[in-house]
């Protein structure tokens, strides 16, 4: 495993980059974990792609790493660790997902966040835990969906969407859809209220 750690850290071309992560990847092994996390930061793509998918295949285990190591100065590798544990779908990534979709000065960090609350695996939270959770979820994509930039408004139509399978909040998302619909003046995030509204059956 030391020697598949030591290979990305050796690499000197991007693609020689590109191989020691994905044969990292193929041990899926947690000690991989921290090297995975650090690829993010490299700016290699390509590489930063595996890495994504490797610790999104190791799942919850990687979630407290990932939350300890999120990276404060490089957005690039910031949107990279946000985007992976929007994948995994943990809850315990919730505070630093509303928290990043709400205040994060990067725009492709905030829409990774931003789809990613919606999407969490709630049936992890014990109950009243979850409806807290998902009340919380809610506010925060409320709340962007009023954002200056329209890509982070598209971005919290695609986090409801995923949010309104759970009927509890169904209605309050169809009504804001519906609000949006009339007043948003971007054509595309109408359009992705009409894809939104029509998957859920509400169209």
């Amino acid at each position: 495993m030391d020697e598949l750690i030591n290979a990305v850290a050796l690499a000197e071309t991007p693609e020689q980059m590109v191989t020691s992560v994905q044969n990292l990847a193929e041990a899926k092994d947690p000690a991989a974990i921290p090297t995975l996390i650090a690829v993010f930061g490299y700016n290699n793509p390509a590489a930063a792609v595996v890495a994504v998918a490797a610790l999104t295949e190791l799942g919850e285990i990687a979630v407290p790493q990932l939350l300890e190591q999120l990276d404060d100065y490089n957005y690039g590798a910031r949107a990279y660790s946000i985007r992976t544990l929007a994948a995994i779908a943990d809850p315990r990534a919730l505070d630093v997902l509303i928290t990043t979709a709400a205040t994060d000065f990067a725009p492709s960090v905030r829409r990774a966040a931003a789809k990613g609350l919606g999407n969490l695996n709630w049936s992890k939270l014990g109950f009243p835990e979850s409806q807290t959770a998902i009340n919380r979820a809610l506010d925060t994509l409320l709340l962007i969906c009023q954002d200056t930039d329209w890509s982070i408004r598209y971005a919290a139509i695609v986090g409801l969407q995923a949010l309104a399978k759970i009927a509890e909040v169904r209605e309050t998302i169809l009504t804001l859809f519906q609000e949006m619909l009339a007043n948003d003046a971007q054509k595309a995030v109408r359009a992705r209220i009409i894809l939104a509204s029509t998957n859920l059956g509400l169209k």
